[in-house]
């Protein structure tokens, strides 16, 4: 089985460079599950019901999300018809939408599971003890579970890479946008990577205008943060498993910019 996850994918950059790049990674990979982190797809802050819509019609199976989720208020109205859509699931009990969920496509099956770290974030409830919950639910519907932990720490990130060894097809973490070169099966059969990336303008800062932080940066005055425009990048990693077990045996991390697409 082939897994293709996409790192947070930023503003309408982002979501354009998915429509780009997407077919030629199906042409190439094949995968049969495609998952992406959209918590920054609506102008960097959440993700609204129609940006889903588009997102699943270019071919994506699976949003995740992330600390921006609950940004765009209009969630709040469709957020639990969604079943395709997960949000961290370690928010406190009471919040609307679900942590985890059941992807089926092109005959095979993917859990799909959402944390959030407390370490430089909000704290809320603690993400291992979820994992553990969620993880053993997961496992009696399916072998084949993926975990993206949302989260600003890399030690956090690792330490749960770590925790789920064995119990998890692959372990990805987002919220930093920035490709981590830490790529591996750990030694009971789970992938890891301690972030994918992101997918939007590659000549912001983490894809927002970087005129406006740098001044916040130089001065400490609040600035006003609006994604940036221009040439895009796109950053992902394919997983492929074992069938039988659920295990993982290769991770290939993606990148690609608007340059370099044309050679893919």
């Amino acid at each position: 089985m082939k897994i293709l996850f996409i790192g947070d994918i930023v503003g309408s950059v982002g979501r354009a460079a998915v429509k780009k790049v997407l077919p030629a990674l199906k042409t190439k990979y094949n995968p049969h599950i495609i998952i992406a982190n959209a918590e920054n797809s609506a102008a960097g802050r959440g993700i609204t019901a129609s940006i889903a819509k588009e997102l699943f019609d270019s071919g994506v199976h699976g949003i995740t999300m992330g600390n921006h989720t609950w940004d765009n208020k209009d969630l709040f109205e469709w957020i639990d018809d969604e079943p395709r859509l997960v949000r961290p699931a370690n928010f406190p009990q009471g919040a609307p939408g679900q942590g985890a969920a059941l992807i089926k496509a092109n005959g095979k099956s993917l859990a799909i599971i959402n944390l959030q770290g407390r370490t430089f974030l909000p704290p809320i409830d603690c993400p291992f003890r979820k994992a553990d919950e969620l993880i053993e639910e997961m496992r009696s519907k399916t072998n084949h579970i993926l975990v993206d932990f949302h989260a600003e720490a890399t030690s956090e990130k690792i330490a749960m890479g770590w925790h789920l060894d064995g119990r998890a097809t692959l372990v990805v973490g987002t919220h930093t946008h920035v490709q981590t070169n830490d790529d591996r099966i750990l030694p009971e059969g789970t992938a890891y990577l301690t972030d994918v990336g992101m997918v939007g303008p590659r000549d912001g800062v983490l894809g927002m205008e970087r005129t406006a932080v740098l001044r916040k940066f130089l001065t400490q005055l609040p600035s006003r943060f609006i994604v940036d425009e221009g040439d895009w990048h796109f950053h992902a990693v394919l997983v492929e498993t074992d069938e039988a077990t659920g295990k993982a045996t290769s991770i290939v991390k993606i990148r690609q910019t608007e340059e370099t697409l044309m050679f893919f």
